[in-house]
């Protein structure tokens, strides 16, 4: 990312009025600074040079500490707007960020930057805080502090002014070496964080499997090396950032030592006076301060501007086009599904599939585990398009329209989908199952699903708060859950995707119940089974077969 990215500035909005005023802290600290230096060097020359008293110096030390206390003032009105800005543009970086993933849809992030993304969304973007709160005031700085107290130290002294502007480029061109050396560090930390998360989220997903299995220690050594290589990633790149500012530090040492032993053989000759040569001695080292806090907060500024890249990365990738057809009622339509093959990395899954769901039936579709039954689920539902068939809504007396080009908000208010995994959100059992349902309603649908024996056994009954993902709930109590919502739901098009995967015998029966009534309610149905059970309570059934075995 350049120094002050545009895109920063377009993703983020909020950063645009903290640049704004950050420009403006940075012009009147200018003003501060040049004031200080002269009115130092005024009282302190008259004070050992004139031996002014310490009455006739009030107004000048009055005005000396007027200017230090809004100087202090500045720094602490940056600071606090600083973190502002820092976390509502990450916000808004991460908020932007998961928004246009779910625009890019699953074939997207199954080409490997779903682990990315979640790293972004969680811990990643964080790294972005440094940049604001550090780097970029300095970077403001450097292009207002630096040119006027060099054009101040000019007007006073044109040889300490040459030794400055002569001295002042070794700093950003050691500051372009480090770079150059350091080039793609913080990207292989960020890397290195994206894989360990991706691995410790596959591990606790799949915990239950592993540990039924005997095999929950197996992962450990994966997930130690993995975290070694971050930690490697990250020292190294603070191992950097202390040499490099060490060799800044030097650098403005020696640059104002320069100053200050030229200033001193002119003093002893009588071809400066005090007061010059105490300002410019004051002057040299906030000319090359803010250049210096650059280059030193630069590395602290790293991980998140990888971070910002990446983010851009995601931000930048196109979407694909939106239908706009407006979707007719479900309850008279019928989707299907002709042809359809959609490739992936494990080959063509789906292969050539046709598929009918005629309105008010209920359709099984079956296969063994990789043949692409979730992935047509993806197809019905419009999260993928298929690259070869077709996929359509048929409507009596009306001509098909390609799911492709319904509008999305018209279409999925209309479907009911219970994946693999369900997604439930932080909130009161009440508001996640039933928003708006009456008590009597809620009390039919959990006695159907189960869900009433789980409520009965909770604190707070209904208004019991669960966390992310459910948490407080086992996984059964939790698919009971989920099959609640969904036979609450008004939808008329309802997906269960694997819905006994979880269960045992007694919740399989739960999800027999729960079908039979969505089929008595005449909604339409689509079923992803393996259980004979299941399979059975279907009016149709759809094998989905791999791309292999169709071959042969």
């Amino acid at each position: 990312m350049k120094p002050l990215d545009p895109r920063l500035l377009r993703y983020a909005r909020s950063a645009r009025g903290y640049l704004a005023l950050t420009v403006g802290l940075g012009i009147v600290t200018a003003a501060l600074v040049v004031a200080q230096a002269l009115l130092l060097a005024h009282a302190l020359a008259r004070a050992a040079h004139d031996g002014a008293t310490l009455a006739s110096l009030r107004p000048a030390i009055g005005w000396l500490a007027a200017v230090v206390v809004a100087r202090a003032s500045v720094v602490a009105v940056q600071e606090r707007f600083a973190h502002r800005a820092a976390t509502r543009a990450v916000g808004e970086l991460r908020a932007g960020v998961v928004e246009h993933a779910v625009a890019l849809g699953p074939r997207w992030l199954a080409t490997g930057r779903g682990p990315e993304v979640v790293t972004l969304a969680t811990r990643g973007l964080d790294a972005l805080e440094p940049y604001f709160v550090r780097y970029l005031p300095q970077l403001v700085l450097s292009a207002t502090v630096t040119p006027a107290t060099i054009l101040v130290v000019l007007g006073l002294d044109w040889v300490s002014a040459a030794i400055v502007v002569g001295t002042l480029p070794l700093i950003p061109i050691f500051m372009v070496l480090i770079g150059r050396m350091t080039e793609g560090r913080s990207e292989r930390g960020l890397h290195a964080m994206s894989r360990l998360g991706s691995q410790v989220l596959d591990l606790l997903a799949g915990l239950p499997t592993l540990r039924a299995f005997g095999r929950q220690a197996g992962p450990a050594v994966r997930v130690r090396a993995l975290g070694d290589a971050h930690r490697r990633a990250t020292m190294g790149t603070l191992r950097v950032a202390f040499l490099s500012g060490m060799v800044l530090e030097l650098l403005t040492t020696l640059s104002v030592a320069l100053v200050a032993v030229s200033i001193g053989l002119r003093l002893v000759g009588g071809g400066l006076t005090l007061e010059t040569g105490l300002a410019v001695l004051v002057l040299a080292p906030e000319v090359y301060w803010p250049l210096r806090q650059v280059g030193a907060q630069f590395h602290a500024s790293t991980d998140g501007v990888a971070a910002a890249e990446a983010a851009f990365a995601v931000l930048e990738a196109p979407v694909p086009a939106v239908g706009t057809v407006p979707c007719p009622d479900l309850r008279r339509a019928t989707l299907a599904l002709t042809g359809v093959t959609v490739r992936s990395s494990g080959g063509r899954t789906p292969s050539a599939l046709d598929l009918t769901v005629a309105p008010g039936t209920v359709t099984a579709l079956v296969g063994p585990s990789g043949a692409g039954k979730t992935t047509t689920v993806e197809v019905l539902l419009g999260l993928l398009r298929p690259d070869e068939g077709t996929a359509s809504l048929v409507v009596p007396g009306a001509a098909p329209v390609a799911l492709a080009d319904l509008d999305p908000a018209t279409y999925w208010p209309q479907v009911a989908w219970l994946p693999q995994r369900p997604v439930l959100e932080p909130g009161s059992l009440r508001a996640l199952v039933g928003p708006g349902a009456s008590d009597e309603a809620l009390a039919s649908a959990a006695a159907l699903t189960g869900l009433d024996a789980v409520v009965a056994g909770l604190p707070a009954g209904w208004d019991t708060v669960l966390g992310a993902g459910g948490a407080g709930l086992s996984v059964g109590q939790r698919q009971r859950v989920a099959l609640t919502r969904a036979l609450l739901s008004p939808a008329p098009f309802v997906v269960l995707d694997e819905p006994t995967a979880h269960l045992d015998a007694a919740g399989e029966r739960v999800v027999l119940a729960t079908v039979a009534a969505m089929r008595a309610a005449d909604r339409t149905v689509l079923l992803v089974a393996h259980r004979p059970s299941l399979v059975a309570t279907a009016d149709s059934v759809v094998t989905v077969t791999p791309v292999e075995a169709a071959a042969r």
